[in-house]
């Protein structure tokens, strides 16, 4: 069993992560950090306590996040991409102001309670994963197993600029914090995460005979998260889950093919957002205990499978 602690935007695939880490019975779910990112805060907290509560998981700890990047600039969203609400068609009820959360200090918590028995897992925004390492110390992580990031992009183009992935552009300050700063990194750029594509009668298929408490909201953000694809991806027959895919990689270690390079993360300027990493025939040599796991390849077919019985299945006690 992973114990695992997730930060999310609640985003479409923030959302489906999340549903992935509560439905997959070798994950058991100890808080979820929910911030800022393709929504507010404030709706990301309730988006992720609509979540818990269909799950029948109303005892996870839901710690509210940060409003924006740690530059102070405004938060950007993408309503285009995840609808006004960030959950597609979907609109959960915004009563975050009536939901019970907790501040950073409950990360500690968490940490302290789980030494060499617990993954942090980032799929949004870095910003909550690296406020930790700025308040506390470079070893507030020093007792996890390891950090699982959707984040980066390299040898291949970005999704917000020529070569900027959304999660490092949005607060290139704390990726570069959490790249420098934490341990045993597996970083799940899109170079891999843009080709898990989830195909469309997948998803109707578990809509149609799935037992999980997620079945009637699965098809309707899908097809919402499809539809903005096709107009940014002229051809794309197929939505990448992007998130699922670092989490997946938690349960199967067959799944990605990871290099070891030190990631740095372009802070300023046009190229603000880069990921940055040396892959010339003979790089750099950097130090162990710099260097991060760069997910470069991955089983497709594999993941669709995984994704596939995960999404079939009923909610079990963890």
């Amino acid at each position: 069993m992973y114990n695992v602690l997730m930060f999310v935007d609640s985003g479409v695939d923030d959302a489906f992560a999340l549903m992935y880490a509560l439905l997959h019975p070798e994950i058991k779910v100890v808080g979820v950090v929910s911030g800022y990112g393709n929504i507010t805060k404030e709706e990301s907290v309730a988006h992720t306590a609509y979540l818990l509560n269909l799950a029948g998981k109303r005892d996870i700890p839901i710690i509210a996040g940060s409003s924006g990047p740690l530059s102070g600039e405004p938060a950007q969203f993408y309503p285009e991409i995840h609808g006004k609400g960030g959950f597609g068609p979907i609109q959960p009820p915004n009563n975050s102001k009536e939901v019970n959360v907790y501040d950073i200090n409950k990360i500690i918590e968490i940490v302290t309670t789980y030494p060499k028995n617990l993954i942090i897992v980032g799929v949004g925004r870095q910003t909550d994963v690296a406020l930790p390492l700025i308040i506390y110390g470079s070893e507030v992580y020093q007792n996890i197993n390891a950090l699982y990031i959707m984040g980066g992009a390299f040898l291949g183009p970005g999704n917000v600029t020529p070569e900027a992935e959304a999660n490092f552009y949005s607060d290139p300050i704390a990726a570069n914090q959490v790249m420098e700063k934490a341990k045993n990194i597996y970083l799940h750029p899109l170079n891999i995460t843009s080709r898990a594509l989830i195909p469309p009668e997948v998803i109707s298929y578990i809509a149609e005979k799935g037992k999980s408490p997620f079945n009637h909201i699965i098809k309707p953000a899908y097809d919402y998260y499809l539809n903005a694809y096709k107009k940014n991806v002229p051809g794309i027959k197929a939505a990448p889950l992007h998130d699922v895919l670092a989490v997946s990689a938690i349960v199967n270690p067959n799944l990605v093919t990871y290099v070891p390079r030190r990631v740095t993360v372009e802070q300023f300027g046009s190229a603000r957002g880069k990921s940055i990493a040396d892959f010339r025939p003979k790089p750099t040599q950097e130090p162990e205990e710099t260097l991060d796991w760069i997910g470069m390849d991955a089983d497709i077919p594999a993941f669709i499978e995984d994704f596939t019985l995960t999404f079939m299945r009923e909610i079990t006690s963890k």
